[in-house]
């Protein structure tokens, strides 16, 4: 590769990547782990739902306290959501939700704060949630319907709110290109595996685009400058 390609990439990246990279990059070195430790939080709870829900004793009240399927009435669905980000799927190997919810979750807590990751990821999951009982009252004919079978597939694990998570990080931070690539990505998952899981990812999609518009047009100004571009505050004044 010549120095004629590598100034436009070197340019792309730095524009792409720059200012998340700058901001997790110094959080790390200034704080190590306590720069996120809602997130070591929720690796270990994830950890602790895997080791008991694999017990002879602990599936049934893991599923009891974290399972949602769109056959439960909705006030259990909705008092099972907390918990349900952290319950990992059964049929998907644990180490894959504990390596979305170090990576992802870590990047959120870093750029917008641990109370707004916890709350975008809850946004996505609900909305995700929302969709499979419309899905289920448009059929199995209508495109965006869902077959009666999927009324009882478990809903749970953080794959919904770590894709809402990204839309919304990479829309703070101006990485437009790799927000569109999580989206293409998605897209081809429900082309290629037309499940729950992948309409559901496409649900949680559209609610974070819908409210990074909302916030983007109606939110404080100071929101709408890259977090990445923003000017340090002023010092403290001088006391006597």
């Amino acid at each position: 590769m010549t120095a004629r390609t590598t100034g436009p990439l070197r340019r792309f990246a730095h524009r792409e990547w720059g200012p998340l990279f700058g901001t997790v990059r110094d959080a790390l070195v200034r704080d190590r782990w306590r720069a996120v430790p809602m997130t070591i939080g929720a690796v270990c709870l994830t950890s602790v739902f895997q080791i008991v829900q694999n017990t002879s004793w602990g599936f049934q009240p893991v599923q009891n306290l974290g399972s949602v399927k769109a056959a439960d009435p909705l006030w259990l669905a909705l008092l099972r959501t907390p918990l349900s980000l952290f319950v990992p799927a059964l049929d998907l190997p644990v180490w894959g939700a504990l390596a979305q919810i170090l990576l992802v979750f870590g990047i959120s807590e870093i750029c917008i704060g641990w109370w707004r990751t916890l709350l975008i990821g809850y946004v996505a999951t609900l909305a995700g949630t929302t969709y499979a009982r419309i899905g289920l009252s448009l059929g199995a004919d209508h495109p965006l319907g869902l077959p009666e079978s999927d009324r009882i597939v478990n809903d749970t694990g953080p794959s919904a709110a770590v894709v809402g998570l990204a839309i919304y990080v990479c829309w703070r931070y101006r990485a437009y290109l790799t927000g569109a690539l999580v989206v293409v990505v998605m897209i081809a998952e429900v082309i290629f595996k037309n499940n729950l899981a992948g309409k559901e990812h496409l649900a949680a999609i559209a609610a974070v685009m819908a409210l990074c518009a909302i916030r983007a047009k109606w939110g404080p100004a100071r929101s709408r400058v890259p977090l990445g571009q923003r000017p340090p505050p002023p010092p403290p004044p001088r006391t006597a």
